[in-house]
């Protein structure tokens, strides 16, 4: 079942996909549906998940459960991969890669891959200020609080010089 973003509760289960570049007004459109479709029929063995998603700075796409309503099983997260999986196809975008760093240079993003986020902190070009974005938070309390921070309070701080 498909709520309002908002009201799920601070414990609520996320998963962060970051694009590789910022979605186009046609793209978010078709994204929009495509994801509210999907978590309006999501289910874990034939019962209703209570779910919903956010798109931010037009390239994180964010999905939420709240396992208070009904936990997660592995099927069901196996299903949203499978929705990340074919946006990533259909719209030629990396959403899954892992090693791919995101931060923010002024009102930027920049994606890059972490040898580069390596060099760029060695470089100092990227300091303990830089905003990066910290995607592997797990709920929703801590996506709200520690999702967009200073490197130095992130895990990126162990690249910093």
């Amino acid at each position: 079942m498909f709520v309002d973003f908002e009201s799920l509760d601070n414990s609520a289960r996320i998963w962060v996909y970051q694009s590789n570049r910022e979605f186009l007004a046609n793209e978010m459109v078709i994204i929009k549906t495509k994801v509210e479709n999907f978590l309006q029929n999501w289910v874990r063995h034939g019962d209703d998940l209570k779910a919903s998603y956010t798109i931010v700075y037009n390239q994180f796409i964010v999905l939420a459960v709240d396992e208070n309503f009904n936990n997660v099983s592995g099927c069901s997260i196996d299903a949203s991969v499978n929705l990340i999986k074919q946006l990533e196809k259909e719209f030629s975008i990396d959403l899954t890669n892992k090693l791919n760093i995101s931060f923010k240079d002024n009102d930027n993003i920049n994606v890059v891959p972490l040898a580069d986020f390596q060099k760029f902190a060695k470089q100092e070009k990227i300091t303990p200020k830089t905003i990066v974005f910290n995607n592997m938070v797990t709920t929703k309390g801590d996506f709200n609080l520690k999702w967009e921070v200073e490197a130095k309070d992130s895990w990126h701080q162990r690249f910093l010089v």
